[in-house]
């Protein structure tokens, strides 16, 4: 195993998932606060699952998002 193409190519991934799923996060709060959905106080729960078959491993990590 190349550790520099490992790790560069594992950096690369985990950067595409926070970007986009920030992305992704911030898109659903702002139509949820314009729908009257959400207040745009709320603190709310939250889930993320890395999964990766050629491993069988599952990661979860849970957390909060406070809005305000």
């Amino acid at each position: 195993m190349n550790e520099d193409v490992f790790n560069a190519s594992l950096r690369g991934f985990l950067k595409k998932v926070g970007i986009t799923s920030q992305r992704e996060v911030e898109r659903a709060v702002r139509e949820a606060v314009a729908s009257g959905r959400l207040k745009g106080n709320e603190k709310l729960p939250a889930k993320t699952v890395l999964t990766i078959d050629g491993l069988s491993l599952t990661h979860e990590i849970s957390g909060e998002i406070e809005l305000g």
